[in-house]
């Protein structure tokens, strides 16, 4: 009974000692249940975690590769820069040597003829210049005192015709044949209405004669059909005549008609060129040039200055710089013969003791020691 009460007491107990034991066993499973039940979540987080750190790793190497990248190319442009930085540097230089002078001399190029356009040797200015080419007229001036046109002349008429005729010859030769031509021609009708041929038999001397002979005639029907016979003085007018340009107009306004002109023949162009008052070749551009160093009322006597020197002492081939009055004012001493004595045997007219052009020469100039050049076949 005692063992049956115990067993019976026993098994209850058991039993519900079962159930503590089931639930025992149970709650490992609860517990894997409830962990299976996390593993998910879990793996997700896990998933994300190592999304999250795959994430930063690849941002962290695409930052390297960038780096690298960013490196790689700095690495590249590091020579076009230096390049780019030397081309720089270099800029201003090619700028200096090249550009400036180019457009310096293009302005030059392109300047107004009329003065502006002189360029003073090396470094004189303008004003050195003008005051250089003054002193030299001045010089000339006390030198030449009795200057005057080498021309034979007695009216306007006479003076406009010689002038066209001492194209390519002397006025020597042309004092010596005009005489012959004014005593059977004495008016521009006169002239207008005579034979070609014997014109040009008188006119012979003189070197193209039929040319010559062309234009006086012209001139002188011209003068008598459009200026009643007489010699205008305006320049306009005088340039319209055959034969007849500006050098010719300015010989006939200067000394004629007592209009101040600049006569730019060979000697005057040869002599303001050594002397540096211009560059230019033109006569027309060689006036302006000229013209502007000086005031209006110098012109003709600068004119009779220049060329008279140019004829007996600064001669084209053989300049006698030895005898020159103007030596220290010249950038051309030395061209020619600098011994004084030899440079005396140089000089032509009345400064070496020869006669002069004219046939009839002034007053002053036969009481300055000058002598009247002989006529035509006296030697």
């Amino acid at each position: 009974m005692k063992k049956t009460a115990a067993s019976a007491e026993t098994t209850p107990a058991a039993k519900s000692a079962a159930p503590v034991k089931k639930a025992t066993k149970a709650a490992p499973a609860k517990k894997a249940t409830k962990a299976a039940k996390k593993t998910p979540a879990a793996e997700k987080a896990t998933a994300a975690q190592e999304a999250s750190a795959a994430g930063k790793k690849t941002t962290a190497a695409a930052k390297k590769a960038s780096t690298a990248k960013k490196t790689t190319a700095a690495a590249k442009q590091a020579p076009a820069a230096k390049k780019s930085t030397a081309a720089v540097k270099k800029a201003p230089a090619a700028k200096k040597v090249a550009v400036a002078p180019k457009k310096a001399t293009a302005r030059v190029k392109d300047a107004a003829p009329a003065r502006t356009v002189v360029h003073p040797p090396g470094d004189e200015s303008r004003t050195a210049l003008v005051r250089r080419a003054r002193r030299i007229d001045r010089e000339l001036a006390e030198v030449y005192p009795y200057a005057h046109p080498e021309l034979d002349f007695d009216n306007p008429f006479q003076l406009v015709v010689a002038t066209v005729l001492s194209a390519q010859t002397t006025d020597l030769r042309v004092n010596q044949t005009t005489p012959a031509l004014f005593a059977k021609y004495p008016t521009p009708e006169d002239l207008a209405a005579a034979n070609p041929e014997e014109v040009e038999e008188i006119l012979r001397p003189t070197g193209f004669f039929r040319a010559k002979t062309k234009s006086v005639i012209g001139l002188s029907k011209a003068l008598v059909e459009e200026f009643g016979g007489e010699v205008p003085g305006r320049l306009e007018d005088l340039v319209k005549l055959p034969g007849v340009g500006r050098k010719t107009a300015f010989v006939v306004l200067g000394n004629a008609f007592g209009r101040p002109g600049i006569t730019v023949d060979t000697h005057f162009q040869r002599l303001v060129r050594r002397w540096r008052w211009t560059a230019e070749t033109d006569p027309d551009k060689i006036e302006a040039d000229v013209g502007a160093l000086f005031p209006k009322s110098d012109w003709t006597d600068l004119s009779h200055h220049v060329i008279w020197h140019g004829r007996r002492i600064c001669h084209a081939r053989k300049p006698a710089c030895g005898a020159c009055p103007i030596a220290p004012l010249c950038p051309a001493y030395g061209e020619g013969e600098t011994d004084p004595e030899k440079a005396k045997k140089l000089l032509k007219y009345e400064k070496g003791g020869f006669p002069g052009q004219r046939l009839r020469p002034p007053q002053a100039y036969l009481d300055a020691g000058g002598r009247p050049a002989p006529p035509l076949g006296a030697g």
